[in-house]
């Protein structure tokens, strides 16, 4: 006999089958279920249970019985009853059930007694506008009719790929419409999705840049595409380099991820030539296109050939990763598949935060957001380069016209980067050397360099970090 009763305002799972199997009396059966409900912690001190004749109508059994049940676990101490207050479990000391301990997880060398944060990729956390989303998911949920929080359709809410259409092709450039753009939870998302898709056209190849985020390239790799690097130099990949072998190209064009470099107008143009030439497809990843400090923001390639260029943008930092907010600008040939394996994935995204921040950006409210980021952001920038200029002039910066990140090459003779990147863990500072970056080996010989997120503390921990990077380098 299994039941649930909820006479007492909750649930519980109450199992007598097996007793009664093994010779116990019904009594004696139900004795050992509270008992044992009590000993495990489903029913806490104090928990008031179930009348006898509720709980005797919901297991099926003599109001007696349970009346007889109630009085022994009473008797030993189990249970707790008064006259016109029912029975409660008794307020006794219940020892805690023992179990076996996990070892602890080996803690990740560049997680170990972080205090300085200068890890690249990642936004201050602090300038997330706490008030403004607050205010736009109030409207957006106030006048939302109820069938949005239905299952949907995968490319994801209307009214946000409405809204992103208009506010691409302003601030971007990016030539599509809400029926060709599919929101996704995160770029790594994303990624996967279209790698998937490539895979299922007959891809077996990604030619990846020389230097960028390993994460990416698992995912590349767990989608079962292998990765091919393609070299950079100061004007970006060399895409001359391509060949019909790769079934696409994933570039960073607006600002290379670690580099900086900005991918010249001649190469776009001979990427998308590539593309097309070998019906493949270029893959391109905005993802920080909307902080230039130094020059005109570049418009993003995929206006070059919308059918041959995939865009991808995020939230994660204008706004903030945990937001799990992306968008792909498809070709006509890749939505159905991508949408597809959306919906296998997990349906679709969750469609509140979609709802606020569309209502942030028809509302002008996120514009006014990124062009105070951007400021913020130029600052912090200034006043790096400034620290770096006067404590480590040996260092030289690079990668700094946009983005939140920046370079810093060390002259030869330094110390290794491997041996630095352990002195700055020793001295709880968190930051990615260049190598780590490189999508195959680095050579033995090449000149140690630290990729810095100047972005990444909040304003009031970030001197510290400077102060600490500075002692870093000048040990080197």
């Amino acid at each position: 006999m299994s039941t649930s009763w909820t006479a007492f305002g909750g649930d519980l799972h109450l199992d007598l089958t097996e007793r009664r199997a093994a010779g116990a009396g019904l009594r004696a059966a139900l004795e050992d279920a509270l008992r044992e409900a009590v000993q495990d912690g489903r029913l806490a001190p104090g928990t008031r249970l179930p009348s006898s004749r509720a709980l005797g109508e919901d297991l099926g059994i003599a109001r007696n019985t349970v009346v007889e049940a109630y009085g022994q676990l009473t008797a030993e101490g189990w249970l707790s009853s008064r006259q016109g207050s029912g029975t409660t479990v008794a307020r006794r000391a219940v020892p805690e059930p023992v179990r076996a301990r996990r070892p602890a997880a080996p803690t990740a060398p560049q997680e170990q007694a972080v205090r300085h944060n200068l890890t690249a990729g990642r936004p201050d956390l602090s300038l997330f506008p706490r008030t403004a989303w607050l205010a736009a998911a109030r409207r957006a949920l106030a006048t939302a009719p109820h069938e949005v929080l239905d299952y949907g359709s995968p490319l994801g809410r209307i009214e946000l790929r409405q809204a992103l259409t208009h506010y691409l092709a302003r601030v971007r450039g990016v030539r599509t419409d809400p029926d060709h753009l599919l929101i996704c939870s995160g770029v790594t998302q994303g990624l996967g999705l279209l790698c998937a898709a490539l895979r299922e056209r007959g891809a077996r190849t990604l030619a990846v840049e020389e230097y960028g985020l390993p994460p990416q390239h698992a995912i590349v790799r767990a989608a079962g595409l292998t990765t091919a690097p393609v070299p950079l130099d100061a004007d970006g990949a060399l895409v001359d380099r391509l060949d019909g072998r790769a079934g696409a190209v994933l570039l960073t064009p607006a600002h290379q991820y670690p580099t900086g470099a900005a991918l010249a107008a001649g190469r776009r143009s001979e990427a998308v030539r590539w593309a097309r030439e070998q019906d493949r497809y270029v893959v391109e990843d905005d993802y920080d296109g909307e902080f230039r400090y130094d020059r005109q923001p570049l418009g993003a390639m995929q206006a070059l050939d919308p059918e041959r260029v995939v865009y991808v943008g995020t939230a994660a930092k204008s706004l903030a990763p945990g937001l799990r907010l992306a968008w792909l600008a498809l070709p006509d040939a890749l939505v159905e598949p991508v949408a597809r394996l959306k919906a296998l994935a997990d349906t679709m995204s969750p469609v509140l935060d979609q709802l606020t921040l569309a209502e942030l950006i028809a509302s002008g409210t996120y514009d006014r957001h990124v062009r105070r980021c951007r400021l913020h952001y130029r600052r912090r920038r200034d006043r790096l380069v400034a620290a770096l200029a006067e404590h480590a002039p040996q260092v030289r910066v690079t990668g700094i016209a946009a983005g939140l990140h920046a370079v810093l090459q060390l002259p030869p003779g330094s110390t290794p980067e491997p041996e630095l990147l352990a002195r700055a863990r020793q001295a709880g500072l968190s930051l990615n050397g260049l190598a780590w970056h490189r999508a195959a080996p680095a050579p033995a010989d090449a000149p140690p360099a630290l990729v810095v997120g100047y972005a990444t503390p909040p304003e009031h921990a970030f001197p510290a970090a400077v102060r600490a990077l500075c002692e870093l380098l000048r040990g080197a």
